[in-house]
């Protein structure tokens, strides 16, 4: 994933005194499926607006396919397909009739866009609602009509803004698992705007942190939680069967290993600190020393913890 598809440099948005998005630098690559997460608020629609020429930024450069979305909108639109939050639709026609009415928009042979149509409508899983008017689908099943009327002109890019907002569980499942497979098969990049952290983490290669129209870090979920947290320490959690191992008698083996800081004595657990991680070491010393090893975790910070120190923590840089 080396190809640029999406270039912001410096971007910047503002409506008099208030500034939406700050000299926000990104770089979305090929095929990768990239999340931007942060609060309502944030500047994340702003930024999609920009992307599409649907506003003019105040200052910075944005490319799309290597094209200026500013001085040629109508062409970048031509290679993005986008599903806002709440999509519209002709409710007095079918899901195929909506369907045929955007690839004729599209300039779309009417046989082809019938083909094109139902062969969407299979892939997303509406054939059996296909000649059901729209104005009486589920909000599921619109957002699944969105992603098939998104896919219709063949997209080098589908951006999502906040897609699956009143959803029911199951159907957000379902159509997260959907993004993924066609990402996949297709080989569409797709942008991923949500405030919901855990829908960011189960289907994206790489996340941005927006708060208050700034990226405050973006990578993947392994680079974020090093980045954020490279002054803490690392944690290894273990549980050993043999009581005569105290806590005090534990350190006396693990302070040979480098790397290693203290040990606590955490109910029926031990929390190691260390400075790296040396969990294959631990699980050996104590092994070898006949502790009865029971259990060991690594600690790993995900996004839940990433989302707390920018979020609530009040984290700024």
């Amino acid at each position: 994933m080396n190809n640029k598809i999406i270039e912001l440099v410096d971007l910047t948005k503002q409506y008099g005194s208030f500034t939406a998005v700050d000299h926000l630098n990104l770089t979305v690559h090929k095929g990768e499926i990239f999340g931007l997460l942060g609060p309502n608020g944030a500047g994340k629609s702003t930024t999609i607006l920009m992307m599409l020429g649907l506003t003019e930024p105040t200052s910075g450069s944005v490319k799309v396919c290597g094209i200026n979305s500013t001085t040629n909108p109508i062409e970048v639109k031509s290679k993005v397909g986008y599903l806002p939050e709440d999509i519209g639709f002709y409710d007095d026609l079918t899901g195929l009739e909506n369907l045929i009415y955007t690839a004729r928009l599209n300039h779309m042979p009417l046989i082809q866009a019938r083909q094109k149509a139902e062969l969407l409508l299979q892939r997303v899983g509406l054939t059996n609602n296909s000649n059901k008017k729209t104005g009486k689908y589920s909000r599921g099943m619109r957002q699944r009509l969105g992603l098939a009327d998104v896919l219709i002109k063949n997209p080098e890019i589908i951006i999502l803004d906040e897609p699956t907002l009143g959803i029911d569980p199951s159907g957000v499942r379902e159509f997260l698992e959907l993004i993924v497979k066609l990402s996949k098969e297709e080989g569409i990049t797709v942008l991923f705007s949500s405030h919901h952290l855990h829908q960011v983490q189960q289907v994206c290669d790489r996340v941005g942190i927006f708060v208050g129209g700034k990226l405050l870090a973006e990578g993947n979920i392994q680079e974020l939680s090093q980045k954020l947290f490279a002054r803490n320490p690392f944690i290894t959690e273990i549980k050993v069967s043999n009581k005569q191992y105290t806590a005090s008698k534990l350190k006396g083996l693990l302070q040979k290993i480098d790397g290693f800081i203290d040990i606590a004595d955490n109910k029926d657990s031990f929390q190691i600190e260390c400075s790296r991680d040396i969990t294959a070491e631990v699980a050996k010393v104590v092994v070898d020393a006949g502790a009865g090893l029971t259990y060991l975790n690594k600690k790993e910070y995900g996004l839940d913890d990433i989302y707390y120190r920018y979020f609530e923590g009040g984290e700024k840089s």
